[in-house]
């Protein structure tokens, strides 16, 4: 499948999209920096959602995280920030990778919760935890990592999104994570989701902007009362993070449908901070 091909399946009536995006780009669009898009910008709206059944059990899964929250290894070239379209190359980045090497190119999120904790949206700790006690079977070797505030979204399926299929393919993933940092990151890994669900391969999203995931539809999405920033969980507290995943890992295998779900994590970790008990 050609990345015009693609685009048609990931994003419903395209054409009308790029009509839209067209005028909002002549209006403000040239404008979009430092992570503002304004109100006016047109989401992506699907009716439908692409949907590959769990085929193994969660424990037995080679599972693989994609974040949008432009992590690249320090020393190399960092995500280009200024762009107004957006950046479209992607980083793959060893998951044994030690967190202070990371470095982080922010737009549209504030970068204080992953500077404080890289967990909070690169979640490899946690991850290697699961890994360990049996939750997943194992984490993919490698992660992927781009900037997601990507303003030209038929530009992202045509561009970068063969790409990270073919990297996906290769390393014969079973499973993928995917988590956003920005707003509009929450409609970049919903379109990229609902490409790797055309390949076969159950995805899930982890969101705190249930309206945008709403109208993008990725096949499955787990949403909570989260912030932007941090949406693996808040910064330096293990336990918050490892509810949100858990919770949200455990809704790839049940799923026989596309659709988003409500973890109930948030509630409960606010009861807990309540008590003192963080």
């Amino acid at each position: 499948m050609n990345g015009r091909d693609l685009a048609v399946e990931i994003i419903e009536r395209v054409d009308d999209w790029q009509k839209r995006y067209a005028r909002w780009q002549s209006d403000r669009g040239a404008n979009a920096t430092n992570g503002d898009i304004g109100n006016a910008y047109p989401f992506v709206k699907n009716q439908h959602a692409p949907f590959s059944p769990a085929r193994r059990a969660l424990p037995m899964l080679n599972l693989a995280l994609i974040s949008s929250a432009g992590a690249y290894i320090d020393g190399t070239n960092p995500f280009d920030t200024s762009v107004s379209a957006g950046d479209f190359t992607f980083r793959e980045i060893p998951s044994q990778i030690e967190p202070e090497d990371l470095r982080f190119a922010a737009r549209g999120y504030d970068p204080a919760a992953v500077m404080a904790d890289s967990n909070s949206l690169v979640p490899l700790a946690r991850l290697f935890e699961f890994e360990s006690n049996g939750i997943i079977g194992q984490l993919n070797p490698v992660f992927w990592s781009f900037s997601g505030f990507i303003p030209d979204a038929a530009r992202l399926v045509d561009e970068m999104v063969p790409k990270i299929l073919e990297r996906i393919k290769r390393y014969e993933v079973q499973a993928a994570l995917l988590i956003p940092a920005s707003r509009l990151c929450h409609q970049s890994v919903s379109l990229i989701a609902r490409a790797v669900e055309l390949l076969g391969i159950p995805t899930i999203t982890i969101a705190v902007d249930k309206e945008v995931v709403e109208s993008v539809r990725p096949p499955r999405a787990a949403c909570y009362a989260g912030k932007l920033g941090s949406v693996a969980g808040l910064p330096n507290w293990p336990e918050h993070q490892r509810r949100v995943l858990d919770e949200a890992l455990r809704l790839i295998e049940p799923m026989d449908q596309a659709g988003i779900r409500q973890l109930t994590v948030a509630l409960e970790s606010e009861v807990e901070e309540a008590r003192g008990e963080r």
